[in-house]
């Protein structure tokens, strides 16, 4: 039982390790560029058998990756939402991909979202980018009633003159997001407007003032402020993970001591007994 844990603990250690991890980077950006080469006709005809070579060899590889961790770490390893994401992503590989289900070969690219889970800055940028969903959801429905009556009103305003851009209430909110952007607002839109409409800027710029430099900044802020929570956070865990290793270690140190101290004391016991005797 104590060498199988001992197993268990030996290959935790070895999987988790930097060189591994860094092997396995080393892996995916390999499988990145094949599968990317294997969209080319010509590439695709020339070293078609070495690209699928090297596609089911890394996959044996994050097969092999994964057994181990779920060897090591046995239940805690879904206890970590970037295992889990791991697996997911190379079960999904794994799924048989001929006849119908020859579609699902593209999902093979997937395996490339695993360098976010593998390179720590780019678990932060996640981490912060999942807990800014609530504000962005907010962020995203405030903007949405804002687009929707603007568009009511564009359409009423300048559907019967322009109906390309204007002449029903989905025409106006695809428009309205095209002038968001400031995708040739301007002179491909609003200028053409003015000429039927001569007050069309008075709409236009506020709506440009609102929906662009106010709510799209608003997207930004809530992301930044998570990603500085999360970071903010990863500080504080850091900090308590050396707290909690230097008190293990002040503690052994303590042990250590006073089994010196025994020690001590017993070895002067023993040469007052060694005097008195002689």
């Amino acid at each position: 039982m104590k060498s199988e844990a001992s197993l268990r603990h030996r290959a935790g250690v070895w999987i988790e390790s930097k060189p591994v991890q860094h092997l396995i980077i080393g892996l995916i950006v390999l499988n990145a560029i094949s599968l990317g080469m294997a969209t080319s006709d010509v590439l695709e005809a020339k070293y078609g058998h070495w690209l699928d070579f090297v596609d089911n060899a890394v996959l044996v590889v994050f097969v092999i990756e994964i057994a181990t961790k779920l060897f090591a770490f046995r239940g805690k390893f879904f206890s970590s939402a970037w295992n889990v994401f791991d697996f997911l992503i190379v079960g999904i590989a794994l799924i048989p991909t001929s006849g119908p289900l020859e579609v699902l070969r593209v999902l093979r690219i997937l395996r490339v979202l695993r360098l976010i889970s593998l390179i720590p800055q780019l678990r932060v940028v996640t981490e912060a980018l999942l807990g800014a969903i609530p504000g962005i959801v907010s962020v995203a429905g405030l903007m949405s009633i804002i687009f929707y009556v603007f568009s009511v009103m564009a359409t009423e305003l300048f559907g019967n003159d322009h109906p390309e851009w204007f002449g029903s209430l989905g025409d106006s909110m695809y428009t309205l997001f095209q002038v968001m952007t400031l995708e040739s607002w301007s002179m491909g839109i609003v200028r053409p407007v003015m000429e039927t409409h001569a007050y069309a800027w008075a709409f236009f710029i506020p709506f440009i003032l609102i929906a662009t430099f106010t709510m799209l900044n608003l997207f930004i802020a809530i992301i930044v402020d998570a990603m500085q929570s999360v970071q903010a956070m990863k500080t504080e865990q850091d900090k308590e993970v050396i707290e909690e290793v230097v008190h293990s270690e002040h503690q052994q140190l303590s042990e250590e001591i006073r089994g010196l101290k025994q020690d001590i004391d017993e070895l002067k016991l023993l040469l007052r007994e060694r005097r008195k005797s002689s």
